[in-house]
């Protein structure tokens, strides 16, 4: 059976400097001239790492706003100019590899997130993305430090979801007893937490604990629009326990709701 796959907390930033600049104040010539100044003169330039920096937001928002909108060329145009603007800015990248994702193109958007990390690498929601990355492209064990290091940030403002992740990698990585400890804790901070409980119920159904599995597939039903996958796994679960009409009732759901496709190979229903 196919592990199932984590959700990222996706980082389209909204940042609260967004239009804020420093100024830099140079000092005033104070020479006497033919004229009394009443108040001192003052030259007021903006930085340039500052313009540099305002230009990378003005494109990163409108990159967002693009993607938002299914307008992928645009925000593509949009998120390499925030890039060109401050190739230093973690969430230029970021956004970058949000919209090469959603173009298919999964190695480039590995690559930006990559270079997030290196401009950011004590930042929770930079190191999550890129960790979601590798554990989604057949690399979840070297997904696990990096998830390690997102609950280390203090800052991290959905430890729940994190940990979600980092159990389900840590499921699909085979280290069963990391992810049913860190699955578990998601569903303390969080109990309708969709990850967390899709990965439990797929976690409990591989370990021949059908009962349980079904308790965790039946929160998962109710916590959160379903996937093809979650369906599968609960009709799946019913058959192991005997009740093939609510196994039928499962895939009948899964056609009418994903019509077109077909079953994951191996498992119940194709």
């Amino acid at each position: 059976m196919r592990p199932r796959k984590a959700i990222a907390l996706l980082a389209l930033l909204a940042l609260a400097a967004a239009g804020c600049s420093r100024l830099t104040f140079v000092k005033p010539k104070m020479e006497r001239g033919k004229y009394t100044r009443v108040a001192p003169e003052y030259e007021v330039r903006e930085d340039k790492r500052d313009r540099q920096r305002i230009a990378a937001l003005d494109a990163q928002g409108l990159a967002e706003q693009a993607l938002r909108q299914g307008q992928l060329d645009e925000a593509e145009r949009q998120a390499r100019a925030a890039v060109a603007a401050d190739a230093s800015s973690a969430d230029a990248h970021t956004v970058l590899a949000v919209v090469l994702q959603q173009r298919g193109d999964a190695r480039q958007a590995g690559v930006e997130y990559a270079r997030a990390v290196a401009l950011a690498p004590g930042r929770g929601i930079v190191l999550n993305n890129y960790a979601v990355w590798l554990c989604d492209n057949g690399r979840p064990a070297d997904s696990l430090p990096l998830f390690d290091r997102t609950l280390a940030d203090s800052s991290y403002p959905t430890p729940a979801a994190a940990m979600a992740n980092a159990g389900a990698c840590a499921l699909a990585a085979g280290q069963a007893a990391r992810a049913d400890r860190q699955l578990r804790q998601a569903i303390v901070l969080d109990p309708a937490n969709a990850v967390a409980l899709a990965a439990l119920a797929d976690s409990e159904y591989r370990a021949g604990r059908y009962l349980e599995a079904r308790a965790f597939s039946e929160r998962r039903l109710a916590a959160a629009p379903v996937t093809q996958e979650v369906l599968q796994l609960a009709s799946q679960i019913e058959q192991k326990l005997g009740d093939t009409a609510a196994a039928a009732r499962y895939v009948q759901r899964m056609r009418a709701e994903f019509p077109g496709k077909r079953a994951i190979p191996g498992d119940a229903g194709q």
